[in-house]
């Protein structure tokens, strides 16, 4: 994909606040750049809930501050995970899967000793139950994806390991390849194996020199670290997340409901406070390895196209509506011409929507940056907002690439993933849920 459109907007309007041009594009949110008028006039309402509410407190209490301290490069110095309050947080996580260990113990023991008893048996299968739905769970690999391994992708293996000797880490064992406009790592299995999960929906929208940066970034979460992403402290962060959805008040319909209420009241809010704590521990550092990933991106694939590949995430939710238009376009008819229209709509589709994600004009990417800066915290705690990413991307540059995706490596691994995006294709003509 090229660079994003630079066509000239043909009609305006006058702001109904300040009286400036307003570019008009029926595609897209009509909108002042002087004063901001129906700059954001679709944002969503904040996820929900007591956790959501005080994840976002605490992402914005770091905010312009991890920011400031990665523009001065005061933060790119240090390991990720090696200070007091990562330790804390995992001993912390340690004690609660002791929890979990000594529930299914105690489960075991009432199941093998009052076997003759009849009731405990039933209290240590609950017990164990609940030890399994806590426990930490290595990752799978999705049994419907298409996974690629070396042997059926060896040039985009390579570059990945490019990539990652750039970075200062290991390639991956696997590459999931998905319909979605995302990407991330993550281990799998008991042998903790690095899988990358590519999304066509990121894909295919993004320029060669972008499409290093994504490998950049992702591989930069290895290089650097994330606690919450391991099994250990990610694990405690689930157990907990699990407690708390168990012990949630239900809406009392009777004295057995108020009186169960009542004795979860404080186990309840123990596990709260201990979720918030284990937050607070990790999330600091967890956002931190967000941006040393994009300064990854950046010295790997350019400071320009680290920049870039943020703002093509700008417009990555406008991906799925995208595809869900072109499946829902297809099956309108039925019969013969219904067979005939999908399969036209498969062919091709990749390179529709890498079309029209490259016409979405500058003064959409602008509005959106400033939307961007706008929710801040305010819709997504997990990463920094992605106005605060691109600025820390930009500083310390400008970075020349490392890696180069030239011509000959394009042909290579487009031809490597062209079965997959042929098989997604079909996928998301005929059945493509978002």
């Amino acid at each position: 994909m090229e660079g994003r459109s630079t066509a000239e907007v043909t009609s305006v309007r006058e702001c109904p606040e300040c009286g400036a041009p307003v570019p008009v594009d029926e595609r897209y949110v009509d909108w002042c750049a002087a004063c901001d008028w129906n700059v954001d006039p679709g944002a969503p309402e904040p996820e929900p809930g007591r956790m959501p509410a005080a994840r976002r407190r605490l992402a914005h209490a770091y905010g312009e501050q991890l920011a400031a301290e990665m523009e001065q490069g005061r933060s790119q110095s240090r390991p990720v995970g090696r200070d007091a309050a990562t330790l804390v947080a995992f001993v912390l996580s340690l004690v609660v899967h002791g929890v979990t260990v000594v529930l299914a113990v105690t489960g075991i023991l009432l199941v093998v000793s009052g076997w003759d008893t009849g009731v405990q048996p039933v209290l240590g299968a609950l017990l164990l139950g609940l030890a399994a739905l806590l426990r930490p769970r290595p990752v799978r690999l999705p049994k419907d994806a298409r996974v690629l391994y070396r042997a059926d992708a060896p040039r985009l293996f390579a570059l990945i390991d490019e990539v990652g000797a750039a970075v200062g880490t290991p390639g991956v064992h696997a590459v999931v390849v998905d319909p979605k406009a995302n990407a991330s790592v993550t281990t799998y299995g008991l042998r903790a194996r690095r899988m990358m999960v590519l999304g066509l929906g990121l894909w295919e929208i993004l320029s060669p020199q972008e499409r290093v940066a994504l490998l950049g970034h992702e591989l930069g979460h290895f290089a650097h670290g994330d606690t919450r992403r391991g099994i250990v402290t990610g694990g405690a962060l689930h157990a907990l997340a699990t407690w708390y959805y168990v012990l949630a008040p239900t809406p009392p319909s009777g004295l057995l409901d108020r009186f169960v209420n009542a004795v979860t009241f404080l186990p309840r809010w123990a596990v709260y406070g201990l979720l918030v704590l284990l937050d607070h521990l990790t999330l600091r550092a967890s956002q931190r390895a967000e941006y040393l990933a994009d300064v990854s991106a950046a010295r790997v694939g350019s400071t320009e196209a680290a920049v870039g590949l943020m703002d093509r995430l700008l417009v990555g939710p406008a991906v799925g509506p995208e595809l869900r238009r072109e499946s829902v376009a297809a099956q309108v008819q039925g019969g013969s011409a219904g067979r005939e229209a999908r399969e036209r709509a498969e062919q091709g589709l990749w390179e529709r929507l890498a079309l029209r994600m490259g016409a979405v004009p500058e003064h959409e990417y602008e509005r959106l940056r400033r939307v961007a800066a706008r929710r801040g915290h305010s819709v997504d705690s997990t990463h920094p907002p992605t106005h605060l990413r691109r600025r820390c991307a930009a500083a310390g540059g400008p970075y020349p690439a490392q890696v180069t995706y030239d011509e000959g490596c394009a042909a290579a691994v487009a031809q490597e993933l062209a079965p997959a995006r042929a098989a997604l294709a079909i996928r998301v003509i005929r059945d493509y849920a978002g």
